[in-house]
């Protein structure tokens, strides 16, 4: 029979595997460029495929006839309130047949706590949203910011009011 003591390490190292796999899962370059002091950096962006589309304009017509969104870059800013009041990101998406090919996100914070982040959810909102769907998307945490989120998702939902 096991012990308290017994059930409680194994418990705990049991704990400490699984954090350890769902973390891996979430580390990325970006991350670990943040973390060493990199939060000077106003904006992450990434692409699939180079934006040529500058603004809110739209390039003329669709690469398919099912998509929803004309094709594009498209900007917009998303504002949320934090513990120090109100705050505002702005998001730049590209879209070619509804799909995400690029994102960039600057962030707009007064506020030095929401500034960092903010920087960290731009540096890790590409590996969760390129390649998607915009229809697809509903990002709720990404790098430890919770609350930035919602302003990305309400700009999400201006840009496809915009790309319709």
């Amino acid at each position: 029979m096991m012990t308290t003591r017994q059930k409680k390490i194994g418990l705990s190292a049991l704990a400490g595997v699984s954090l350890s796999v769902a973390l891996a899962g979430c580390a990325t370059d970006a991350t670990a460029e943040s973390d060493t002091g990199s939060a000077s950096t106003p904006a992450a962006s990434a692409a699939a495929t180079p934006a040529a589309t500058p603004g809110a304009t739209a390039a003329a017509g669709s690469s398919s006839a099912s998509s929803t969104y004309k094709d594009g870059t498209y900007e917009a800013k998303g504002s949320y309130t934090s513990p120090n009041g109100q705050e505002e990101i702005d998001v730049s998406l590209t879209l070619a047949g509804d799909v995400i090919t690029a994102v960039t996100v600057t962030p707009e914070a007064t506020n030095p706590n929401s500034v960092n982040y903010q920087t960290q959810f731009a540096d890790g909102i590409s590996e969760v949203v390129v390649g998607k769907d915009i229809d697809e998307i509903d990002v709720s945490r990404v790098a430890g910011s919770s609350l930035t989120s919602g302003g990305f998702n309400e700009a999400v939902e201006t840009i496809k009011s915009d790309a319709a």
